[in-house]
């Protein structure tokens, strides 16, 4: 076991984790490490959603998720003006394809305005159908602001710039057990008898630090309590399938393609959208997972699913919308669900103009009311950050959550 003491843990090596490291030092001079459980950056929520900056809309005016997605993304495209790294502005159509959505549409518009949005423009169907010419809509919202890019590589250039202020990264270490480093432990290890700093430890290897950050996504409620916080809610895993259009029928998408989304659930529903190294994905459905990195039917946890059973929350949000789940299942098993969805928007994608093409898992706090937890949590305990809540848009407003969980840090840890 290493002696060395490091002043903070950062657990988890996601675009969060690895902003907020980026973020505590420019501005600290200390001893951090980020703690990566995979063999590599950015392996499950940051490296497999679908690449899109967010504009803002959609998100409660003031809320974190607001405040931190319009900042957060105009810090990221000038990021990547300045790193060099890919990216386009392409902007993005939310369509309503029916009477009864337009209220709904008005509300989005609203939430934009609200939020700052400078780059949108109501337009007609006929209007829309000058942009999307395949596109099916009775009324349509252009969002300039959208963008797409590869967020697996602004997390590299961010562990570029942490390594370059004196952080380290360790890969393969996967949390099993942490502790306070009480006087007998601590005493025994040989680092004095007067330490409380916390032991981090994974398969044989132990690292000690004063003060912890939890960015553990799909693992950050069992880190949380494994460092005797409550966190207060569970992490329940939603898989998002893909499908990817055939090259023949790329034509048939020009800019991101939305639908007006279901006010009741934190998804946006299937969608198009482009992707920064060509190609066109659609979806994501959001079908409950059989594991916390459950990327496929085949991937089952027993603890995870028995994690489930026992939590009195999840029996709420599934006695509200057993429905919905079971419209999910169908249209992760059923291709042909899933295309009726994707003709929605646009009515000539067919059968055999799709092919599968990856997934991802969303870690989704849901409270013990059964509600699925809508914005960013972010709690503080004595020497302990938990970054409880961030699906989507943390990746567009990692820069500013970086920022946010720093100034949290300096205040929290005491940091000289």
């Amino acid at each position: 076991m290493s002696r060395e003491v490091y002043d903070i843990a950062v657990i988890g090596g996601g675009i969060v984790g690895v902003s907020t490291a980026r973020a505590i030092l420019s501005g600290q001079n200390c001893r951090l490490v980020v703690l990566e459980a995979e063999d590599r950056l950015a392996a499950h929520q940051t490296g497999n959603n679908s690449g899109v900056i967010h504009s803002g809309l959609y998100y409660k005016p003031g809320s974190l998720k607001a405040r931190n997605c319009v900042s957060g993304r105009d810090a990221l495209y000038a990021y990547c003006e300045e790193k060099g790294i890919p990216y386009d502005r392409c902007g993005k159509i939310v369509v309503a394809t029916s009477p009864e959505e337009i209220p709904r549409l008005d509300e989005l518009e609203k939430r934009g305005r609200a939020n700052g949005l400078q780059g949108m423009k109501r337009m007609s169907a006929e209007e829309a159908r000058e942009r999307e010419p395949h596109v099916a809509c009775v009324d349509a919202l252009l969002v300039r602001e959208t963008g797409i890019m590869d967020f697996t590589a602004v997390t590299e250039a961010f562990a570029g710039d942490v390594r370059a202020r004196g952080g380290e990264t360790v890969f393969g270490f996967r949390v099993s057990g942490l502790r306070r480093a009480g006087a007998a432990t601590a005493a025994q290890a040989g680092f004095g008898r007067d330490s409380s700093d916390f032991v981090v430890w994974s398969e044989g290897r132990e690292i000690r630090a004063k003060n912890i950050i939890n960015c553990a996504g799909l693992q950050c409620d069992r880190i949380a309590r494994l460092c005797g916080s409550d966190p207060g809610v569970q992490i329940v895993p939603f898989r998002g399938e893909y499908y990817e259009l055939t090259e023949e029928k790329r034509y048939l998408v020009k800019h991101l393609i939305y639908p007006v989304p279901d006010p009741r659930f934190p998804f946006l529903g299937v969608h198009f959208t482009r992707m920064i190294g060509g190609g066109i994905e659609a979806g994501p459905n959001a079908v409950l997972a059989l594991k916390r990195e459950g990327y496929s039917w085949r991937d089952i946890s027993l603890n995870d699913m028995l994690t489930y059973a026992t939590y009195g929350g999840f029996w709420k949000m599934a006695a509200k919308f057993w429905n919905t789940g079971f419209a999910e299942v169908h249209r992760s098993l059923s291709k042909k669900a899933f295309v009726r969805a994707l003709q929605g928007l646009v009515p000539e994608v067919g059968f055999d103009d799709v092919t599968r093409c990856g997934a991802g898992v969303r870690a989704q706090a849901l409270g013990p009311d059964g509600k699925l937890i809508d914005d960013f949590r972010i709690v503080e305990d004595a020497n302990m950050i938990h970054v409880l809540n961030a699906p989507s848009p943390a990746a567009t407003s990692s820069i500013s959550i970086g920022e946010t969980i720093a100034a949290m840090a300096h205040r929290n840890f005491r940091l000289n």
